[in-house]
């Protein structure tokens, strides 16, 4: 933690924020003053050598004392992200009471769209095959943290899945296509992030250096995937589920490492659980975006890298929050033109 004076007043910030990050933190911290506590809330962290835990303030997050009552949740949806909740848990984020939440932020901007009557008119706008919102699927149409299983006993397609972890999209919308064919949008939803989740099999202290090389390249790891500590050790089906498909990473030549041990690790898993759920045959077409904040400039390299690996397939597509709220706008509805007025408020959009 560290204390900073911003025009004339005192932050308490976590350090090593980019210039577009504290720009952000600032402004939620100012909301949160204006509109909920000034008071700060309590981060411990771990000392992995010694044990020790210490404590840090930080404006940044909310007090425990009212963390119960969901603040930063949109008023009008809590009760219906809670109901959501009770049919399909989902976990939430260790920092779900912070300013910063992508979690928070992402229910923030789709629940209230997803649960109102014109939500057709704004999703046409964002996705040229939709039709029709399949309020009959999932969760009135949704899943929020959504993966094919609904149990910490179940491991799902890509048998990653436990208590702790596993592949999931921030918010999946199943809607029928201009050819009423049943379809599922698989959404990631970035706030301040620098980077998306990167392989945790590359750090894994079980991960055996010797045999599990993440420097040879996509095609060698197809050949033989006990190269791959996942799939040796986790038995994960990342790889199987790859190589189905993979004439969808069309230039994977252009990598002589594997692509998928940094930031591409996460659109990658996103994208697998796409294909594992079309090979089911409940969805007949599924695709996989990227939704961030348009200050958010840190995952571009990323996208873009993404993007030239699959040849900018139409399958994945990004764009940014104010695109959404763009839309939105468009229609004229007074309940969601509030919701515009209150979730730019709070997000600097």
């Amino acid at each position: 933690m560290r204390k900073e004076i911003i025009n004339g007043v005192e932050y308490k910030l976590p350090e090593h924020l980019t210039d577009d990050q504290k720009d952000i933190y600032v402004h939620l911290i100012k909301w949160k003053w204006r509109n909920i506590t000034k008071e700060e809330g309590l981060y411990s962290k771990k000392n992995k050598s010694t044990g020790a835990v210490s404590t840090y303030e930080y404006d940044a997050i909310l007090p425990e004392s009212i963390q119960k009552n969901y603040p930063l949740i949109y008023p009008p949806v809590l009760q219906d992200m809670l109901n959501h909740k009770k049919k399909f848990d989902f976990k939430l984020h260790k920092h779900f009471n912070h300013m910063a939440s992508s979690q928070v932020a992402n229910v923030n901007l789709f629940l209230p769209i997803l649960l109102n009557p014109k939500a057709c008119e704004v999703l046409k706008q964002l996705k040229s095959d939709f039709k029709n919102l399949a309020t009959d699927n999932l969760y009135k149409g949704f899943r929020i943290e959504y993966w094919d299983g609904n149990s910490n006993t179940e491991k799902g397609l890509l048998g990653d899945h436990n208590a702790h972890s596993g592949t999931d999209s921030d918010i999946a919308i199943a809607y029928y296509n201009k050819e009423n064919e049943l379809c599922l949008w698989l959404i990631e939803h970035k706030l301040t992030e620098k980077e998306f989740t990167e392989c945790g099999g590359f750090k894994s202290k079980g991960r055996d250096k010797s045999k599990h090389l993440c420097e040879k390249s996509f095609s060698e790891i197809v050949k033989d995937k006990n190269l791959c500590y996942y799939h040796d050790v986790k038995k994960c089906e990342y790889w199987n589920i790859t190589e189905a498909n993979k004439s969808y990473f069309t230039n994977h030549s252009n990598h002589t490492l594997c692509p998928f041990k940094g930031g591409l690790n996460q659109l990658w898993r996103n994208q697998l659980m796409g294909f594992a759920l079309e090979n089911t045959g409940q969805y007949k077409h599924i695709y996989f975006s990227v939704v961030h904040h348009p200050k958010n400039t840190q995952l571009d390299n990323s996208i873009k890298e993404y993007k030239n690996l699959i040849g900018n397939n139409e399958i994945f597509t990004s764009f940014t929050s104010n695109k959404v709220v763009d839309a939105v706008a468009k229609i004229g509805d007074n309940f969601l033109d509030n919701w515009v007025n209150w979730y730019k408020d709070l997000y600097n959009v």
